[in-house]
């Protein structure tokens, strides 16, 4: 091999900087959805006024996401350069479209919270009491956690079941995305903070993905 190919094979390799994007994007999710879980209440029948009282909580939490879908974005990235050329056109569409999935619910659901806070601005106390507002409220909900936390689950199983197969990733690990993945599909519409599971095995994942790459930049 020349010179000049081998700069271009090193050149196009995914930059070390990408192996912490999983990271990036578990800590602004939990960072994010810490906030909106403390500002906003649990019951979808709740007046208004907790809008009024933490809309700047709530605006800064609305802040985050999008840079936590960002560094999503890499991370599916970095999941596909561990797999190379062992990626199984199956899984790889299941793994993909629910990660693009869980991405744009994600991202639908903060710009309906972001639109109630902007109307709720403009007209406070006819807003809070009007079905519009318990319509957006009701939509974020139903998109959190119902259809983006189901396609959070998707995601960790087919991620678990490309990583037992192909060991890019200890099996333990994939066990564990397994037993992540079943309770947030099933207990999503009980336990509010159960989507907490998803950024934290990623968390786990990311974190054994940059050891494996530091080790491999050592031994070179």
């Amino acid at each position: 091999m020349s010179q000049v190919d081998g700069l271009t094979e090193a050149g196009l390799k995914t930059p070390k900087a990408a192996a912490i994007a999983g990271v990036v994007f578990s800590l602004l999710t939990l960072a994010s959805f810490g906030l909106l879980w403390s500002a906003i209440p649990a019951d979808p029948q709740a007046s208004g006024a907790w809008v009024a009282a933490n809309a700047s909580v709530i605006q800064l939490a609305l802040n985050l996401l999008p840079f936590a879908g960002i560094a999503f974005l890499w991370f599916i990235g970095v999941i596909r350069d561990q797999l190379g050329q062992r990626e199984d056109r199956f899984f790889a569409t299941v793994f993909l479209g629910s990660g693009l999935l869980f991405l744009g619910m994600l991202f639908v659901a903060a710009a309906v919270v972001g639109a109630m806070l902007a109307a709720f601005g403009d007209e406070p106390a006819a807003f809070g009491a009007s079905p519009a507002f318990r319509f957006a409220r009701a939509v974020s909900v139903s998109l959190v956690n119902v259809y983006m936390v189901k396609m959070a689950g998707v995601f960790m199983i087919s991620t678990s079941t490309v990583a037992w197969s192909t060991r890019f990733a200890p099996r333990w690990l994939a066990g564990l995305g397994y037993l992540l993945a079943v309770l947030l599909l099933v207990g999503s519409s009980f336990l509010r903070w159960s989507f907490a599971l998803f950024p934290l095995w990623v968390l786990l994942l990311s974190i054994y993905i940059l050891r494996g790459k530091a080790g491999r930049s050592s031994e070179a």
